[in-house]
C-alpha cells in the first residue's frame, strides 16, 4: 500500500480499514484526501484478499467538511480545470462493500463522503448536515441528490436550505443511516458487520451492490430485468455450485469468489 499522508490504512482478517488522518483540521477533505483515498480504495477493490473495506474518522470528526481554505479564491473556470469532482466520480466505481463508521462531526464535503459509503455506523453524538448555505455555495459531490433519494424532496430541500446539523437518530428516521451505536462501539460494530458480510460469496455481494443501486434510477420494469441478468450471470460461477451443494451436504461453503 502506498505512503499516504492524509489517510491511513490496514488489512485485518479480510477487512481494509481506512482511517482520515488530519486530526487538527478536523479531517478536512482537501483535494490530496480524495486522490488518497480513491487510491486506497481502487488497490483494495483489485485485492482478491480484501473482502469489504472500513472507512471511519475519530471521535471528534469523520470529517468536518472541506478544506475551505484550499478552495475559497477558486472560481468556475480553475474548477472546471481542475475537474474538481472527478475523484469523487471514482468512487463510485468501487465493487466491494464499503461500510462507513461514523462519530462526532459529518458536515459538507465529510457527510458526502459518508454517503459514498454503501452501510453507515453512526455514534449516538454524530452530527450529519451540509451548511453549504451558509458559505454561500451549495455540495458538489452529490450530497442535494443523494440526500433527496434517501429522504425525500421536501425534506431534502429543508436540510439543504436550513444548513442545520441533523442528530444521528434523525440520521436513522429518515433512512440516512443504518444504526446508531453507543460512541465507543462504532468502529466495532462497523468491523463486525464487515466480517459477516466478508463470508459471503464475493460475487454475489458485487452484482447485489450493483443492482440495488441500478434500481434507485431505473423503472420498477427495467430494475427487475437487470436483477434478472444477474441472477441469471451467478449461475455461471463455481461459487453458486459451491454454495448450493453446501446447503444440500449441511456444511458451510467456502466461497472463492470465482
Amino acid at each position: 500500500m502506498s505512503n499516504f499522508t492524509t489517510i491511513t490504512s490496514k488489512v485485518e482478517e479480510g477487512i481494509a480499514l481506512i482511517e482520515l488522518n488530519r486530526p487538527k483540521v478536523l479531517n478536512a477533505i482537501n483535494r490530496s484526501m480524495v486522490s488518497e483515498l480513491l487510491s486506497a480504495f481502487e488497490q483494495y477493490d483489485r485485492n482478491d484478499q480484501v473482502k469489504a473495506i472500513v472507512l471511519t474518522g475519530n471521535d471528534r470528526a469523520f470529517a468536518a467538511g472541506a478544506d475551505i481554505d484550499e478552495m475559497m479564491n477558486d472560481d468556475a473556470i480553475t474548477l472546471e480545470l481542475l475537474n474538481q469532482f472527478k475523484d469523487w466520480d471514482q468512487l463510485h466505481t468501487i465493487k466491494k462493500p464499503i461500510i462507513g463508521a461514523v462519530s462526532g462531526f459529518c458536515f459538507g464535503g465529510g457527510f458526502e463522503l459518508a454517503l459514498c459509503c454503501d452501510i453507515l455506523f453512526a455514534s449516538e453524538k454524530a452530527q450529519f448536515g451540509f451548511p453549504e448555505i451558509k458559505l454561500g455555495v451549495m455540495p458538489g459531490a452529490g450530497g442535494t441528490v443523494k440526500l433527496t433519494k434517501l429522504m425525500g424532496q421536501k425534506k431534502a430541500l429543508e436540510w439543504l436550505w436550513l444548513g442545520e446539523p441533523m442528530t444521528a437518530k434523525e440520521a436513522h428516521q429518515h433512512g440516512v443511516i443504518n444504526r446508531v451505536v453507543a460512541p465507543e462501539l462504532v468502529l466495532e460494530e462497523a468491523m463486525k458487520f464487515a466480517r459477516t458480510i466478508a463470508s459471503k460469496a464475493p460475487l454475489s455481494l458485487r452484482l447485489i451492490k450493483e443492482t440495488v443501486y441500478k434500481a434507485v434510477d431505473d423503472s420498477v420494469l427495467d430494475g427487475m430485468q437487470f436483477e434478472r441478468k444477474n441472477f441469471y450471470l451467478l449461475f455461471s460461477s463455481e461459487d453458486q455450485k459451491e454454495g448450493m451443494k453446501a446447503f444440500a451436504e449441511k456444511r458451510r461453503a467456502n466461497f472463492k469468489g470465482k
